[in-house]
């Protein structure tokens, strides 16, 4: 028997180069019980992954949860739409500013709660420029070679 953790702590590193982050959330999701089970022996991941309105409710897309192994015939569909649990009010906020300002919902991590419910800090972004990321990539090299002489 594999040993489930609740230290799962998965983060989406390409999003932070990608795009600025605005304003950020944690949501709940709906998932099918060899989901979360997958998910708390770490076998998921952000890379891709997107976020989208339909029917006025929150879906993410392209999150990869690896099929759980010891699952019979009832196993998950590992790359499926997941719907994203949030209150209404940041639903009509967020779908606003996506709507009017042309901005992202990008998931940035995901975690198992105290509770045991796997959670999903989502970020409302902006896509970053070629030069913005140039300047990136120089800052982090300046505070490595800073961090090196002291």
């Amino acid at each position: 028997m594999t040993k489930l953790s609740n230290t799962v702590n998965i983060e989406n590193r390409k999003a932070k180069f990608d795009y600025q982050f605005l304003d950020t959330l944690t949501a709940g999701m709906v998932l099918k019980g060899t989901e979360i089970k997958s998910i708390r022996e770490g076998k998921a991941g952000l890379a891709d992954s997107f976020c989208y309105f339909k029917n006025d409710e929150l879906y993410v897309r392209n999150f990869h949860i690896t099929e759980y192994e010891n699952a019979s015939f009832r196993n998950h569909e590992p790359m499926r739409e997941r719907k994203l649990l949030l209150t209404k009010h940041e639903l009509q906020k967020w779908l606003r500013k996506v709507k009017d300002q042309g901005l992202t919902i990008v998931p940035i991590r995901l975690f198992i709660s105290d509770k045991g419910f796997a959670k999903m800090d989502i970020a409302l972004a902006k896509g970053k420029k070629a030069f913005d990321k140039r300047e990136d990539i120089k800052k982090r090299d300046v505070e490595r070679e800073m961090n090196r002489k002291f």
